[in-house]
């Protein structure tokens, strides 16, 4: 028998047994000294003279318009996020209210069991409903921290987010505008490409009535470069040919990287040719060699020449043509002054209307066509102002073919003095043993002692462009 069964008999009216204390309590309660059954407290009345109602609303959080809360996250949906803050009811954050991104969902940023902050922006909405703002209270929370960050002179930090017009939207607890031309030290015409970069940027801009914030990454980079750029630019002198790679190609040149800086080359300096656009010329990632043309220290910038590391075509052309000399050349453009002719790789001439024909010529067009290629003579050539004067009349009357001339026709296409005598053909040296056996005196049925003409149509000294008797 039990150590309890003496004490039930007692109870039962049996023999009696000595007194015992009471028994621990069980989980199924305890029994007191007479024996009587005490049942397990289950719950603490612990209300004072409060009534259940008012207990009930003391439990309840009181929120207001504006207010910050903070909650935890209990459900999860493609619209919406249901917030648990110790409400009547759960606070709802509309999906468009969850970020400062645009389009996100809403499983990418929270989860089940997240503890949230958020703004309440209305305690009931039609439906009653509680609803909140994550990305308010972010940015609330954040403006604070960005106007120190803006007084200490400080830096923000934060991942491309979205491209928009007139350049990038970063993520720094709210949205802060960086324009394209701070993006670099220059400005970048693709700005898809940071998407997704973490950058560090200065604040440049606040407003917080307009919910604005403009950041300049460039003022950045300059001030943490500015050490660099100043060795760079110390170093550098007016005159020294530098290798680069083109960075960047705008309308008015191009940005070549110099390896610590970027220096401009004008559309003036890419070419001794006219350039229409600096695309033309160069492209971006093209490896070029410059030269230095001024260094400026107060602004921090480098001009440079490509044409400069390139032979002048002028200085070329006049080293290797003389006055008198018989070019060939195409016709570029006609002025109501005569005739613009190409002579050479970006060297023009101009022929002027007196120039054009032995007769008088009202009009050049009278004379010649645009596309039209022929022969002039060099009349004048003056390099310091990069004029050549060249002549279609004086070219018909004959004259020295310059050298290049001469070797692409051959060598013994021309007498010793560079004169045009034509090629050497079967025909050509069939006259000439008749000739050496009857003398010019002799010749054709009408008694014509003149070769036959040549295909090409190149005039000989004192012959008539297109034909005429050679002079004897």
């Amino acid at each position: 028998m039990s150590d309890q069964a003496p004490d039930i008999l007692a109870a039962a009216g049996g023999t009696p047994a000595a007194p015992t204390t009471t028994l621990p309590e069980s989980d199924m309660g305890s029994f007191a000294e007479d024996g009587s059954y005490i049942p397990r407290p289950i719950v603490d009345n612990d209300l004072g003279s409060l009534s259940l109602d008012d207990a009930y609303a003391q439990s309840m959080v009181d929120v207001e318009d504006g207010q910050i809360v903070e909650g935890t996250v209990v459900k999860v949906d493609r619209d919406e996020v249901l917030l648990d803050i110790g409400y009547k009811s759960e606070g709802v954050i509309p999906a468009k209210e969850l970020s400062i991104r645009n389009d996100v969902d809403p499983n990418e940023i929270v989860s089940l069991g997240d503890a949230v902050e958020a703004l309440v922006l209305q305690k009931e909405d039609k439906e009653g409903r509680l609803v909140l703002s994550k990305k308010r209270a972010q940015y609330e929370r954040a403006w604070g921290t960005i106007e120190k960050i803006k007084e200490e002179e400080g830096v923000v930090s934060g991942p491309v987010i979205e491209v928009v017009k007139g350049g990038l939207i970063l993520d720094i607890g709210l949205r802060g505008f960086l324009p394209a031309s701070l993006v670099e030290l220059r400005r970048v015409r693709d700005l898809q490409p940071y998407v997704g970069r973490s950058l560090e940027a200065k604040i440049i801009e606040l407003d917080k009535n307009r919910n604005n914030v403009v950041l300049s990454r460039r003022a950045w980079l300059e001030e943490t470069q500015k050490e660099q750029r100043e060795d760079f630019l110390a170093n550098l002198k007016p005159g020294e040919v530098r290798k680069g790679v083109v960075s960047s190609v705008v309308n008015f040149g191009a940005f070549v990287d110099l390896g610590g800086m970027d220096g401009l080359v004008h559309v003036s300096e890419l070419s001794w040719k006219h350039v229409d656009h600096p695309g033309s010329v160069v492209a971006v990632g093209d490896e070029v060699t410059v030269q230095v043309l001024e260094v400026d220290l107060d602004r921090e910038r480098i001009s440079l020449s490509l044409k400069a590391t390139q032979q002048d075509p002028w200085q070329e052309f006049a080293s290797n043509h003389r006055v008198g000399e018989l070019v060939y050349g195409r016709v570029t453009k006609l002025v109501p002054f005569g005739a613009f002719v190409q002579v050479g790789d970006g060297i023009e001439g101009l022929v002027h209307i007196s120039e054009m024909s032995a007769h008088h010529v009202d009009l050049p067009e009278q004379v010649v066509t645009p596309g039209e290629e022929l022969w002039v003579k060099i009349i004048d050539l003056d390099l310091q102002r990069r004029r050549i004067s060249l002549s279609i009349k004086q070219a018909a009357e004959g004259g020295v073919v310059a050298a290049e001339y001469q070797e692409h026709f051959g060598e013994h296409a021309f007498d010793d003095d560079g004169n045009y005598i034509g090629p050497s053909t079967e025909a050509q040296e069939a006259w000439a043993e008749y000739y050496a056996e009857f003398g010019e005196g002799e010749g054709d049925g009408d008694g014509n002692g003149a070769e036959p003409a040549t295909d090409d149509a190149v005039p000989a000294e004192g012959e008539a462009e297109g034909g005429g008797e050679a002079a004897e």
